[in-house]
């Protein structure tokens, strides 16, 4: 691990993050991010003749690499970045500036390949909600072109594993919890078999027992299935548990990057992970974020 400051750790103890590392052969690195920038033009006054805009960046020239079969975190408060710098991964947005690519393919030049080896679970997942899982993950499956049986089979599989009772897979999505349909977008995005998968915020808002489902199925991609997993998250003890290495990002920087007890380490003995994220970023993590 390096040294370097950032804008949101200048005033206290800062933290340095050397350039990647290079020398990992291209079957070892999963996926690859240099100096990624992506802004965002925003309203911020004047008229509705003459409106002035500002421009900010959500990431701000962040680079790191992710090794095959490793569960990869980003740690940070909402409006950090987290979200955005999934996106320009999954090739929803396109950077501004520096390089994303995935198994040596890049996001934007190499952007069908790329799609045919990862996908996404976010927060907000998008369904008919007066359809039921069944009608909504075979609906995905036609748009990947999978054969509807395969996929019916793969999808009731997952939704066991992640505990939802099979009468469920017949029920109008509107009619159930926000844990439930959370795991219906985790078997979606899991219809296609993908070896890369970028989870954002998956177990925001879900109940202790759903957000363990999720946390044991997890690892078991890692472990069982060989999946390489970027995961971002608010929550401390999820990322502890599940995270090989961690990166905190403030104010769409990365501010310090290594596994939960070198983070730990850096602000000495006896802290806890939050103590480090404080101590290192200058933010807290809002109580209802935590929850």
């Amino acid at each position: 691990m390096t040294v370097t400051a950032s804008p949101a750790a200048s005033s206290r103890t800062s933290v340095d993050m050397s350039a990647p590392n290079r020398d990992l052969s291209a079957r070892e690195i999963a996926l690859d991010v240099r100096n990624l920038v992506k802004g965002f033009r925003k309203k911020s006054g004047g008229s509705l003749v003459r409106p002035q805009y500002t421009d900010s960046r959500a990431v701000d020239d962040v680079s790191f690499h992710v090794r095959r079969g490793e569960i990869y975190g980003v740690l940070g408060p909402n409006g950090s970045g987290k979200s955005t710098l999934i996106r320009a991964m999954s090739t929803l947005l396109i950077p501004d500036e520096g390089t994303v690519s995935i198994f040596g393919l890049d996001v934007v030049r190499d952007e069908a390949q790329v799609r045919r080896l990862l996908n996404r679970v976010s927060v907000d997942a998008a369904f008919y909600k007066k359809l039921s899982p069944r009608e909504n993950l075979l609906y995905s499956a036609q748009l990947y072109g999978l054969d509807r049986h395969v996929a019916e089979q793969r999808a009731l599989v997952t939704l066991r594993r992640l505990g939802l009772k099979d009468k469920a897979f017949q029920e109008p999505l509107e009619e159930m919890s926000r844990g439930m349909q959370q795991k219906v977008a985790i078997a979606r995005a899991f219809l296609t078999s993908p070896i890369v998968v970028l989870l954002d915020e998956p177990t925001t808002g879900l109940d202790p027992r759903s957000r363990r489902d999720v946390q044991e199925f997890v690892l078991e991609l890692r472990d069982v299935h060989d999946a390489t997993i970027i995961l971002t998250t608010h929550d401390m003890p999820e990322a502890e548990r599940l995270c090989d290495r961690i990166a905190f990002i403030s104010g769409g920087k990365f501010v310090a990057e290594g596994t939960a007890e070198e983070l730990r380490t850096l602000v000495g003995p006896g802290k806890t992970l939050e103590d480090a994220f404080i101590e290192l970023t200058g933010e807290e993590l809002a109580e209802e974020e935590q929850a």
